[in-house]
């Protein structure tokens, strides 16, 4: 947006500006704009920062769920394993 703005124009606006609201409360309403702009920055930095969490929670979970999945099947087949053995000793 200001790209297509020329200096000439931002000093219209900013003249027409201080006639509408006096050189007095000029700073008031810059520090009201400078914390709204502060306020919407944090806001979208709260934003990513919770899509990056949320992205790499998705990320690390299917692996360390693919892991314990596998991890409890070989389990679940070592212990086939050992009943299997244990039937046949003592069928012997």
């Amino acid at each position: 947006m200001l790209l297509f703005i020329s200096g000439a124009e931002i000093v219209f606006v900013f003249f027409i500006v201080l006639l509408v609201f006096g050189a007095d409360r000029i700073p008031s309403i810059a520090r009201t704009l400078a914390k709204g702009v502060t306020q919407v920055r944090q806001a979208t930095n709260d934003i990513k920062s919770e899509i990056q969490k949320s992205v790499d929670v998705d990320v690390e979970n299917p692996t360390k769920s693919l892991t314990q999945d596998f991890k409890s099947e070989v389990d679940k087949v070592k212990k086939d394993f050992e009943d299997l053995g244990d039937s046949i000793k003592r069928d012997l």
